[in-house]
């Protein structure tokens, strides 16, 4: 490697960095000035709430509770509950719960991401017909209607009246019970990735070298699989990164609904009970995965395409 390629990466990591430091500390102080206090029993005396608060270390001023927590942060602590799971540790709550929306997240991108080529390229191959007019209709209200919205209507539709699935999640039914949030989630992949697709493949269909290729001879089968579809599929791959991430940032309400004891549903609940710890590990979280997975795709572009790398050093 490179020493450009490598100051390039060093550059792109440090502010990385720097980005989810500035991050943490936007977080924490948003915590620390919700309204409402971590201590919500109204039945403690003021001496025993002054106790908690110093157990918690809620006392100390607002600068020593954010670098004490940076510091336990670093090492995997990430503080304990204060209200939702009392004194249960808040990286085994959080690490839980990821693993769920995580695959979640990866089957419903897989599934989505299968579905839309299939769409995309029968589009495309149709370009300007009423097939590809339907594509393009589903292509924007998948894009348009939020994943929540589609899961209170297979909820209605599925659990409620035809009663086909169940209404709520089921860790001893845990596959039949994710169908109605994987499919809420995977709608909005299928919709992104079959507009990518049948962008791309119009742009491929009509290029030159698709010209020359069909004057040589070569059969249709061959020429969409080895020629177009190849090289309509790298701008997509482009795209299931971020798609990825912003699906498990989007997983919040559909999991509250579906009852999938997510990192959505943790999240939601620990602010509707101020738990600052499951707040700030939740949130955090995402915006760590959203900086990695920009990080690496941008790492990506300036190793593949130095032109990148120069650009952004200009």
């Amino acid at each position: 490697m490179s020493k450009s390629t490598m100051k390039y990466i060093g550059k792109r990591l440090a502010i990385s960095l720097m980005t989810l430091l500035v991050i943490l500390i936007v977080l924490f102080l948003m915590v620390k000035f919700l309204p409402g206090s971590p201590i919500n029993n109204e039945k403690l005396s003021e001496a025993a709430r002054k106790a908690i608060e110093v157990k918690y270390g809620l006392d100390k001023p607002i600068p020593v509770q954010f670098f004490k927590y940076l510091t336990s942060m670093l090492s995997g602590d990430f503080g304990v509950s204060y209200n939702l799971y009392k004194d249960m540790k808040v990286a085994t709550l959080v690490g839980k719960a990821a693993k769920i929306s995580f695959v979640y997240g990866v089957v419903a991108v897989v599934i989505g991401t299968v579905i839309g080529m299939v769409l995309g390229v029968f589009a495309a191959l149709r370009k300007n017909t009423i097939w590809d007019t339907l594509a393009t209709v589903i292509s924007v209200l998948g894009v348009s209607i939020p994943s929540f919205v589609f899961a209170m209507l297979i909820l209605i539709v599925f659990a409620s009246k035809l009663k086909i699935l169940p209404s709520g999640y089921s860790s001893s039914k845990a596959v039949i019970s994710s169908i109605m949030p994987i499919s809420a989630l995977s709608v909005g992949v299928i919709a992104n990735v079959a507009r990518f697709t049948r962008t791309e493949m119009v742009s491929v269909l009509t290029s030159e070298y698709m010209t020359l290729a069909k004057a040589k001879g070569m059969d249709r089968k061959s020429l969409i699989m080895k020629h177009a579809l190849r090289n309509a599929l790298i701008p997509v791959i482009t795209i299931l990164g971020p798609i990825l991430v912003n699906l498990m940032t989007g997983t919040m309400v559909v999991e509250k609904i579906c009852s999938v004891p997510g990192l959505g549903k943790l999240l939601v609940n620990s602010i509707t009970s101020n738990d600052y710890n499951i707040i700030l590990a939740c949130s955090f979280l995402y915006a760590a995965m959203y900086i990695i997975m920009m990080l690496i795709i941008d790492v990506s572009y300036g190793i593949i395409d130095p032109r990148i790398r120069l650009g952004k050093d200009e």
